[in-house]
C-alpha cells in the first residue's frame, strides 16, 4: 500500500470502533488517536459493565428430552418451548451487545461464535447454548489453548458434532475432523488417518441433560496409543488440543481467520503473517494477535473495506439509536434477521457464516431497508430531529458514527431532511453504513 493513500488517523480510529468494538453510541467517538482508541477498546472488559448488568441472561431449567414413546403432543409442546427459549436467548444477546459500555468482549464473543459455529437447531437446548456463549465470553480474549481445550468438551459442541456418543471401538470422526479443519489447522494440514486416530482420543465424553454438563466415562475411552500428525501417545481431549496447537499451521490459520474478519478480505503477505504469529506467541495470546493485526498498514488501506455482517450492522444501529432489540415489535425483528440470513445461535453449518459480498444481495438490501425504517421509527433520533433541516444530513452521519456521505447518498437523503425518521432509516441502509470503509 502507498503510505500516502492511507486513511487518516481519525478514520482509522473510527474503523477500530466499528470493527473491534460494536459501533459507537452517541458521543463515544472522541478525538482520541488510533493507539488511545485501541487501548481503550482492548483494555476494558475485566471490570463490571453496567450495560451487561442491566441485561441479565435468561435462565432455563435443565430439561430432559421427551421420549418418542410419550406421543406427538408432548413432543410438539417441547419443540415449541425450546424454540421459544432459543428466540429469547438470541434477543437477550442482541440486547446485551447493544447495552454494554465495553464492547470488545461481546465483539470477540461474536467472532468466536462464528469460528466455533454451533447451532441451537441441532443442540435444541438453549441452556447449553448459553453456557457455550459464556465460555466464549470468558475465555475469548486470552490464551487460545485454554479456549480450545474448553470447546473440545463443551456440551453444546459435543451435541452439535456428535461427540457425546463416542466410545472405544466405535469412534465418531465428526468432532475430530472439524476441530482440525475448521477450528485449529485448516484444510490440507492433516490426513484421513489423523482424523481416525484423533477420534479415538475423543472417546468417552457424554452430555448429561439433567445437569447440563459434559462428563467423562473412563470405560468408554480408548486408552490408545494413537498416532496423530506423526506423533504417538495415549491422547485425551486436552492432549489432542495441545498437539494440534503445536503445529506450525495452527497460529497461521488462526491469524488468517482474525485478519479476514477484522482487517481485510485480502490475505496478509508473508512478512505480516510472521508478525501476527510472533504476537500470538508461546502464550497463544488472542488479544495480542488482534492488536498486531489492526496495527498493520493494511488496516489503514482505503481498499480494506469490510461488509458488515447483518448482526453487527443491526447491533451498531441499536447502539446508535439507544434501542434494545427487545423493544422492536415482532415479527419485525425475526423477519429482519431471517431475511438478512444471520440469526444468533443458528449458523448455517459448522463452517459458520460467510463474509463480505454474500451479504450484499438485492433481497438483503430490501430487508435491510425495511428493518432500518423500523429502527429509526422506534429509536432515539433526537440529535437529528432537534437539528435544523439544513444540518440534518451531517447530524445523521454524526449519530451513526460516520465521517459523512458521498455526493450520491447526499442526493438521496436531501429530499428527506424534513422527515427525520425516514432520513435516518435511509442512512442506515446506505453503502456508507453497510460497509465499514
Amino acid at each position: 500500500m502507498n503510505p500516502h493513500s492511507a486513511i487518516s488517523e481519525q478514520a482509522a480510529a473510527r474503523r477500530l470502533v466499528q470493527r473491534v468494538g460494536l459501533g459507537p453510541r452517541p458521543g463515544e467517538l472522541a478525538a482520541a488517536g488510533f493507539e488511545d482508541t485501541l487501548a481503550a477498546l482492548i483494555g476494558t472488559g475485566n471490570q463490571p459493565d453496567p450495560g451487561a448488568a442491566a441485561t441479565p441472561a435468561p435462565t432455563f431449567a435443565p430439561e430432559a428430552r421427551v421420549r418418542k414413546s410419550a406421543g406427538q403432543a408432548p413432543r410438539r409442546a417441547q419443540r415449541q418451548e425450546l424454540a421459544g427459549q432459543a428466540h429469547q436467548l438470541g434477543v437477550w444477546w442482541l440486547d446485551r451487545m447493544a447495552a454494554v459500555e465495553a464492547p470488545f468482549p461481546e465483539r470477540m464473543t461474536w467472532f468466536w461464535h462464528g469460528h466455533f459455529a454451533t447451532s441451537v437447531r441441532k443442540v435444541k437446548f438453549a441452556q447449553l447454548m448459553y453456557q457455550q456463549n459464556d465460555t466464549l465470553r470468558r475465555l475469548g480474549r486470552g490464551d487460545f489453548r485454554t479456549l480450545a481445550q474448553a470447546m473440545i468438551v463443551d456440551p453444546a459442541m459435543l451435541v452439535w458434532l456428535d461427540g457425546g456418543g463416542n466410545r472405544v471401538g466405535r469412534p465418531n470422526e465428526n468432532l475430530a475432523r472439524e476441530f482440525m479443519e475448521l477450528f485449529t489447522l485448516g484444510v490440507g494440514d492433516y490426513s484421513e488417518n489423523d482424523v481416525r486416530q484423533a477420534a479415538r482420543a475423543l472417546t468417552g465424553w457424554r452430555v448429561n441433560h439433567t445437569s447440563d454438563t459434559a462428563t467423562f466415562a473412563e470405560a468408554a475411552h480408548d486408552p490408545g496409543p494413537e498416532t496423530v500428525l506423526g506423533t504417538s501417545a495415549s491422547y485425551d481431549a486436552a492432549g489432542l488440543v495441545d498437539l494440534l496447537l503445536r503445529q506450525p499451521a495452527a497460529p497461521r490459520y488462526l491469524a488468517g481467520r482474525i485478519w479476514a474478519r477484522f482487517v481485510s478480505d485480502t490475505p496478509p503477505d508473508p512478512a505480516t503473517l510472521d508478525r501476527l504469529v510472533g504476537a500470538y506467541g508461546a502464550h497463544h495470546d488472542i488479544t495480542a494477535l488482534l492488536a498486531e493485526a489492526v496495527r498493520s498498514p493494511a488496516f489503514r488501506d482505503p481498499a480494506s473495506a469490510l461488509v458488515r455482517e447483518p448482526v453487527l450492522w443491526l447491533v451498531g444501529a441499536l447502539r446508535a439509536l439507544r434501542l434494545p432489540a427487545s423493544a422492536l415489535p415482532e415479527p419485525a425483528l425475526t423477519q429482519a434477521l431471517t431475511g438478512l440470513g444471520q440469526v444468533p445461535f443458528t449458523p448455517p453449518s459448522v463452517g459458520g457464516w460467510p463474509a463480505g459480498v454474500p451479504w450484499l444481495t438485492t433481497a438483503a438490501a430490501l430487508t435491510r431497508f425495511r428493518c432500518a425504517q423500523v429502527l429509526a421509527g422506534a429509536g432515539d433520533i433526537t440529535p437529528v430531529s432537534a437539528t435544523a433541516p439544513s444540518g440534518r444530513i451531517d447530524a445523521t452521519a454524526a449519530l451513526l458514527g460516520l465521517a459523512g456521505f458521498t455526493d450520491r447518498t447526499v442526493a438521496a437523503l436531501r429530499p428527506l431532511v424534513n422527515q427525520p425518521a425516514a432520513l435516518v432509516g435511509v442512512a442506515l441502509s446506505s453503502p456508507e453504513y453497510t460497509v465499514s470503509a
